[in-house]
């Protein structure tokens, strides 16, 4: 049974998709853009702050669904610019604990409205 996950505390799907799935014991948020969800624009700043946003969001949606950070199980996250990863490492370590999530990133031609990442989640419920 899929059962979708939708909080006003992240960004609405620009898309046909939902914030997240929850099935079999897991949550699979899509990949987040760093929209403020206040403003429905992206953060003023760099890949910095993009970074801080996009996790800031699906920790919301982790929360809706009654998970949080310290249950993701895998990351995966996009990069317009491969240049960025340290910066956006630096970030990232700010939300995450040992034992760290496995994680993939990944450098890509372009992002949705010009985002310089997006960050998707693997939970564990």
């Amino acid at each position: 049974m899929l059962k979708a996950v939708s909080t006003s505390n992240a960004p609405a799907a620009i898309g046909p998709y939902s914030q997240a799935i929850v099935a079999g014991g897991f949550v699979y948020v899509s990949g987040q853009l760093p929209i403020d969800p206040g403003t429905g624009v992206f953060v003023e700043g760099g890949i910095k702050e993009q970074t801080r946003q996009s996790l800031t969001n699906a920790q919301a949606i982790l929360r809706e669904a009654g998970a949080d950070l310290d249950c993701v199980v895998k990351t995966t996250v996009f990069l317009s610019d491969i240049a960025n990863f340290a910066q956006m490492n630096e970030v990232y370590a700010e939300f995450f604990t040992a034992p760290f999530p496995a994680r993939s990133a990944v450098a890509v031609r372009d992002l949705p409205k010009g985002a310089l990442v997006e960050i998707e989640v693997v939970a564990v419920l």
